[in-house]
């Protein structure tokens, strides 16, 4: 019986599968973005002609994230919403910032719900948990039955301080499922203050519900056809969670794809004994980075959904807040599908739109005419006429003939690729240099089927001196998902300071209840200065005391904003994570002798010239053997570019080193 892991990304569908004798196999498919089960199907098809049985599939998607962008071409579903009288119109008001301070022209993110589609019900509860007014069920009642014609298919329940005492939710959506199906209620998806957020997060999750259930629902109904009983979905927070878990919380899987990702280099880094990593993934569409420090991936409690980036870091107010644990994660528009074009003013500029998969970039001869990253690799060399182990052929004449119509090929395909990797640079100091943390200590691990070629030039910019590029780094994620764990999460708002051991441990009793086993759990606390307006998130060492929970916050403090106060703490949030262990994966084991001997050489252009550089294939390393740049060095899902000045290494694992020698 074998498993099969399946990362859905902008361009290429990962897919890794693991043989009855623990062996792996690899393949690439093109990605299907109006129906992304597709290709997952079309992949689980190719891979069941090497293997007869199939028991589970591990799957990273990202569905939920395209419908927000309003990318798979379907329209929002109908969502309701009811909120404690006098609320209407909070996910309206918002928090009343403005992202771009002198943009006349700037409009606030659509509200989500219609407002002849919220609802005010006659209730209050105060931030006690106290009942001020009883709930009119009535109102309730009456709102439900109106459902049918107004084509409500979801509806968020959202009343106010909820966290504290949920009753008023229960009875509401006790209610409402006699008329609808999807029911999100606020205190059962962000149990949490701040009330715009949680509304906001809870009619995220409402709206997704319908469309996720059914999309698991086909993939699920699919997979049964094939003899598949179990499908797992990668968390944003960076575990594996059940097909149920993701209906209900279908907000929890936005950032799915991009944490398979981490997870890898989080794993990969404990097999090579590296406790600090920049996790550096570049595919087809972006290129996102995440720091693992100590072997943990950070954590961050709010994400924003269908916004704006600008230089990998979310313009806040431009779209809708999600209060939900992710893997602290940039994101900017820099993949091999990225369109090189120049502004009016005849500046060259690199993204953010990319040819995507369909129609692709000009080289895959698809329909394409616009020149890509991709376009640029390949007419400098870097990249060879025929990739994915020879089943795809490049067209470099397209790409010169796409290029061609920028200016000289050469010099914009080379300062092109200076463009983008000044693009992520600012992605890793997002997560590095603005988290107090120094990138030049870090080892950078470089993966997906472009991060490979850009890995040099980039630790150069931010002044890395050590790269790592795992085997396989084209599926480098999807292996995240074999190296996943189990994980589920629980939290409380304003846990008695006074008794903090205690609120952890009933908190790791209610996910054990759940989960039926745990092997270990995870602790944090959202922690601010009293008087503060936001958070913290620190990890909460066992046994808890508000003491110790002080030095970890003053400490994250001065390392984010450079000064600590002389003012006591106020814990705002307290979450545990409770952590099921999967079998870990065996990778593949290298040449062990022998000599690497180049399988040809061709012309390759750097920023110092053109240099005829030795061709190889990764499968002919052998361990310990050491490279001179500049070389290639290619392999079924991605090529790795050693710059002139930097040296390959083959480690015991199968990982090269990039080392800047000169």
């Amino acid at each position: 019986m074998s498993v099969i892991a399946v990362d859905i990304g902008g361009t290429f569908t990962d897919i890794i599968y693991v043989r009855k004798d623990g062996s792996l196999g690899f393949l690439k498919v093109l990605s299907t973005p109006r129906s992304p089960e597709v290709a997952v199907i079309e992949g689980v098809k190719l891979v069941l002609r090497e293997i007869e049985h199939v028991k589970e599939v591990v799957h990273a998607t990202t569905i939920a994230t395209n419908i927000l962008r309003g990318q798979l071409g379907l329209e929002i579903p109908r969502t309701a919403l009811l909120v404690t009288k006098g609320f209407r119109d909070i996910i309206e008001i918002a928090r009343q910032n403005r992202p771009k301070l002198y943009d006349l022209f700037f409009e606030k993110p659509k509200p989500l719900v219609p407002r002849e589609l919220r609802f005010e019900v006659d209730e209050r509860i105060n931030y006690k948990g106290e009942v001020l007014k009883p709930l009119n069920t009535s109102e309730v009642e009456a709102i439900g039955k109106k459902f049918g014609e107004l084509g409500v298919k979801a509806a968020a329940v959202v009343f106010l301080h909820s966290y504290a005492n949920p009753i008023h939710e229960d009875i509401a959506g006790h209610i409402l499922r006699k008329y609808v199906k999807y029911v999100s209620l606020s205190h059962e998806v962000a149990p949490e203050p701040r009330e715009y957020e949680r509304a906001s997060t809870t009619v995220v999750n409402a709206i997704l519900m319908p469309v996720v259930s059914e999309y698991i629902s086909r993939l699920l109904n699919s997979l049964l056809h094939f003899g598949v009983k179990r499908l797992y979905v990668m968390s944003s927070s960076g575990g594996l969670v059940t097909p149920e878990e993701v209906c209900e919380r279908p907000v929890q899987v936005i950032e799915s794809g991009p944490a398979a990702g981490v997870v890898a280099a989080a794993e990969f880094a404990k097999m090579l004994g590296i406790p600090s990593v920049i996790s550096f993934d570049m595919g087809g569409t972006t290129a996102k980075a995440g720091t693992v420090v100590n072997y943990e991936f950070e954590i961050t409690t709010e994400y924003e959904v269908g916004g704006e980036s600008h230089h990998g870091r979310v313009v806040k107010g431009s779209g809708y807040p999600i209060r939900f644990p992710f893997i602290d994660l940039a994101e900017v528009s820099a993949g091999g599908g990225t369109i090189i074009w120049r502004d009016k003013a005849g500046a060259l500029r690199v993204g953010p739109v990319s040819a995507g998969a369909d129609p692709g970039p000009a080289c895959y001869r698809r329909g394409g005419t616009k020149p890509t990253l991709t376009d640029a690799n390949l007419v400098l060399g870097r990249i060879g006429e025929y990739i994915l182990g020879g089943t795809m052929k490049l067209d470099k004449e397209a790409a010169l003939k796409a290029l061609s119509e920028l200016g000289n090929p050469y010099d914009v395909a080379l300062e092109a690729i200076r463009l983008a990797s000044l693009e992520m640079a600012r992605a890793i100091r997002l997560v590095t240099v603005e988290r107090g943390l120094d990138p030049s200590s870090f080892t950078l691990v470089a993966f997906g089927g472009a991060g490979p070629q850009f890995a040099a030039e980039l630790a150069e910019e931010i002044g890395i001196k050590s790269i790592i590029v795992p085997p396989h780094p084209g599926c480098f994620s999807a292996m995240g998902l074999l190296m996943a764990d189990w994980r589920f999460e629980a939290r409380k708002s304003f846990p008695d300071p006074y008794r903090l051991e205690e609120e952890y441990s009933e908190l790791e009793k209610r996910l054990l209840e759940k989960s039926g086993s745990v092997d270990y759990f995870l602790r944090y606390a959202d922690i601010r200065y009293v008087g503060q307006g936001w958070e913290l998130v620190v990890p909460a060492s066992k046994p808890v005391t508000l003491k110790h929970l002080k030095e970890s916050f003053e400490e994250k403090h001065v390392a984010t904003f450079g000064f600590k106060l002389d003012r006591d703490i106020e814990v705002v949030v307290i979450r545990v994570f409770a952590v099921k262990s999967r079998p870990k994966l065996k990778l593949p084991q290298p040449r062990k002798d022998g000599r690497a001997e180049p399988k040809e050489r061709r012309v390759v252009y750097f920023d110092k010239g053109a240099f005829e550089a030795p061709v190889y294939w990764r499968d002919d390393i052998p361990v310990n053997t050491e490279l001179e740049g500049p070389a290639i060095i290619e392999e079924y899902d991605s090529t790795i570019v050693v710059p002139d000045g930097w040296k390959a290494y083959c480690g015991s694992l199968g990982e090269l080193w990039l080392r800047k020698v000169r």
